[in-house]
């Protein structure tokens, strides 16, 4: 954005030349910084004014990046025409690592999905919109941009210039004023972008952890901000220096995303069969099925560590460490590995150490409750109906729930 303005920003000096980052670039991340920052205040359902911008204006400038390419590389026939250089089992691992790639991109969306759907009022309010944005808009995404690296080898020649940037960087060589601007407002929506992005998958979600953790001395704003500072600390700017410091990056995200998923999953869809003791949920006594001895729950964190030590050898290996042909096929497929046995893991422990207020039967609770209140004390819909029973909840009979009663305690 700001070299579509001033040309003359490209050629600030450079105070790092031992680094792998330019002067230029450093002074852009600060910028950005300090502007997300006051984007963290606001509540989560105020946010939301932000992502509607982003819906309609982010999606019509990567369609006109995509338009743009295509036209300087002189028709899409040239792009697509380009001889691959893969062939056989590199071709097919290749493939291979692109998907987890690209199912890394969005793991974060998996685990942190609750943060947002909590708000929806009924459950398929969350369900049809994730159904198809999700898949459909990364898919989309991922296309155009594979068509518009392709299209700079044909502009520019030479290696494919992976970074949307960089290539919206040689956009502005010898650029008239329509084309600045035209670099300006893509530039803009990539902004816009990566703030949304910043906010969904990085402080509300960092937020909503850490309330849950200290709720007594953090909220969601807190929470945020200590992210921002976290992520200003981790120096990310390392993480663009090459595409394969990104992927590896991305690859690495998705063996501890995964394992998490993996837990969570088996957890609600196979162990509990979707049936939770909603007022529970909010309870800290120990009577509570859900209380866990200092706030953790020793079968998730069992499970969790499995699921992370299956591709740790081949994680080394990825960082440049020489390690057996089979630990790096196992990484190739780091995300699936991850999630199975992890989720393998958790159900064993259950299985052999149960845990309480399960189901034997599938009974989630969703649109049923008729009352939301999760205070003790609180009047019932249906006077002397237990917690969790169906008289509560609208469910038919007693005897076809298969609720396990259970002694209920620390576990």
């Amino acid at each position: 954005m700001l070299r579509a303005i001033w040309s003359s920003y490209n050629d600030l000096p450079n105070s790092f030349p031992s680094s792998s980052t330019e002067t230029r670039d450093y002074v852009s991340f600060f910028l950005f910084w300090f502007g997300s920052l006051p984007a963290i205040w606001f509540p989560v359902h105020k946010i939301r004014h932000l992502f509607t911008a982003k819906a309609y204006f982010v999606p019509a400038a990567g369609i006109a990046f995509f338009i743009w390419a295509i036209l300087r590389a002189h028709g899409l026939g040239p792009i697509v025409k380009q001889p691959g250089k893969a062939t056989g089992s590199a071709l097919g691992w290749a493939m291979v690592k692109g998907i987890m790639s690209s199912i890394a991109n969005f793991a974060t969306l998996i685990v942190n999905d609750p943060d947002f759907s909590r708000f929806a009022r009924k459950p398929k309010d969350a369900l049809w919109s994730q159904l198809f944005t999700i898949p459909i808009g990364f898919a989309v995404t991922s296309f155009i941009g594979i068509i518009v690296s392709s299209s700079s080898a044909v502009i520019y020649g030479g290696t494919p210039v992976w970074n949307p940037l960089d290539l919206l960087g040689r956009f502005l060589e010898g650029a008239n004023s329509g084309e600045r601007f035209g670099v300006f407002i893509i530039a803009a929506a990539f902004t816009l972008a990566q703030l949304g992005t910043n906010i969904a998958a990085n402080s509300i979600s960092a937020g909503t952890d850490m309330t849950a953790l200290l709720p007594r001395y953090l909220n969601i704003r807190r929470g945020g901000y200590i992210c921002a500072i976290v992520g200003l600390a981790m120096c990310p700017w390392n993480l663009l220096s090459s595409s394969n410091n990104f992927t590896t990056y991305l690859s690495a995200y998705s063996v501890f995303l995964s394992s998490i998923a993996g837990v969570m999953i088996c957890d609600y869809y196979v162990v509990r069969k979707g049936y939770f003791q909603v007022r529970d949920l909010y309870s800290a006594r120990k009577s509570s099925p859900y209380y866990s001895t200092f706030g953790f729950s020793w079968r998730g964190y069992t499970a969790y560590i499995c699921g992370i030590l299956i591709n740790i050898v081949g994680f080394v290996g990825a960082i440049g460490r020489k390690v057996p042909a089979g630990a790096t096929y196992l990484y190739n497929l780091n995300f699936f590995c991850g999630f199975i046995v992890a989720s393998a893991v958790y159900y064993l422990l259950c299985r052999f150490v149960p845990i309480p207020a399960t189901s034997d039967v599938w009974m989630e609770v969703g649109d049923e409750i008729r009352n939301p209140s999760v205070a003790y004390g609180a009047d019932d819909d249906t006077e002397g109906a237990s917690e969790g029973s169906p008289e509560r909840y609208g469910t038919k009979g007693d005897e076809e729930t298969g609720i396990r009663e259970r002694k209920l305690g620390n576990f």
